[in-house]
């Protein structure tokens, strides 16, 4: 017979067993847990040990890095100033400073690496520097084209610094030559940073390169003028200023004939080439050729233009024996001139004169008008 007491402690087991594997599960994530918590914990506790093991080795690599890098601060300034006084040597004592200093400070940081790691070898160093080396170079291209092109500006000293210089739209003084860029102050007070790489590749003025530096401006007499004398009197107005150079001495030479003067050019010498001395010695020399020019009555002259009238008709288009054009005809006839008021006076006496009007014919026949009858 069916026994529904039996039925019903049968499902009481099931779930007593179910309850019993619930809690084993459960029990046994919580050791899971626990066991991946002791272990993070004893790598941290060994992790600790270690460091304060390493510790007097950090505290000592920390201080030989220190010493080295205070060495090297101090073996650039000592070098800077063995090279300061020596304008031919500064560049080049830049140079060799940062680079002493850059080589203490590396070798100091090996040592230091190797007093934290033991078993750090100078090969391994090594290897480790050349693969962040290309890493680097890769990374920082345009930084790493500037230091180089700053050496080379260094050594090579196309410019030194305190000279005046002019490259592309920026022209002053030399301020410093930096290994990433070179620094110029202008005349109207500011300063311009431009990379290394840009100076060492383009063209730059150096304009205080030599002890001597020549200046010219041209200078326009009227046509009716004396060249020669002309020239000698800006001869003499050049000389008699004070910073003139004798030697090389100064000249003035035609360089055109232009359109309403003939241009003549003034050259001189001066010493030293700087700005503010060039501008103060210009001035004086442009205000005493002009004054000397008009004193002895040579002609400046304005911009002018010159307009010629000639009769110009389809017969005579473009023959030159028959116009008067502004240039001449060769050996043979040309025109006169005639003066405008001339023309004008012809003009309105043929506006004046009495116009005839056709007779009218007395043979036509007379209009006739008729009547109604």
């Amino acid at each position: 017979m069916y026994d529904p007491n039996r039925s019903i402690r049968s499902v009481d087991v099931f779930v007593a067993a179910a309850n019993m594997t619930g809690i084993t599960a459960h029990f046994i994530g919580i050791v899971a847990v626990s066991t991946e918590i002791s272990a993070v914990w004893n790598k941290i506790q060994d992790m600790a040990n270690d460091f304060i093991i390493l510790l007097p080795n950090i505290v000592l690599a920390i201080i030989v890095f220190s010493i080295f890098f205070f060495i090297a601060r101090t073996l650039k300034r000592l070098v800077r100033r063995l090279t300061r006084d020596r304008r031919q040597a500064h560049n080049l004592g830049l140079v060799l400073g940062r680079l002493a200093q850059g080589a203490m400070i590396l070798v100091g940081l090996f040592i230091a690496l190797s007093i934290v790691i033991p078993s750090l070898k100078a090969s391994d160093l090594v290897q480790l520097l050349g693969i962040s080396g290309v890493a680097i170079g890769f990374a920082f291209r345009d930084i790493l084209q500037n230091f180089l092109a700053g050496i080379l500006i260094l050594l090579t000293e196309p410019f030194q610094i305190d000279d005046q210089i002019v490259f592309k739209n920026f022209e002053g003084t030399v301020e410093q030559i930096q290994t990433r860029a070179t620094t110029i102050r202008t005349y109207d007070g500011r300063r311009i940073v431009i990379p290394n790489s840009e100076l060492f590749t383009n063209s730059v003025i150096v304009n205080t390169a030599f002890d001597h530096r020549r200046l010219e401006y041209d200078i326009g007499i009227g046509y009716g003028d004396d060249i020669d004398t002309a020239r000698r009197l800006i001869l003499e107005a050049m000389n008699e200023i004070d910073g003139v150079l004798a030697s090389p001495a100064a000249d003035a030479l035609v360089v055109e004939l232009a359109g309403s003067a003939v241009n003549i050019r003034a050259r001189w010498w001066v010493q030293p080439p700087r700005r503010a001395d060039v501008l103060d010695l210009q001035d004086r020399v442009l205000t005493n050729i002009k004054n000397k020019l008009l004193a002895n009555g040579i002609d400046l002259p304005f911009p002018t233009q010159q307009i010629l009238f000639h009769d110009q008709t389809e017969a005579t288009d473009g023959d030159r024996h028959q116009q008067r054009e502004g240039w001449p005809a060769g050996k043979g006839e040309v025109p006169q001139p005639r003066r405008i008021g001339h023309t004008l006076g012809q003009l309105a006496q043929n506006r004046d004169r009495p116009q005839v009007t056709p007779a009218t014919n007395s043979h036509s026949p007379s209009p006739t008008t008729q009547t109604d009858r």
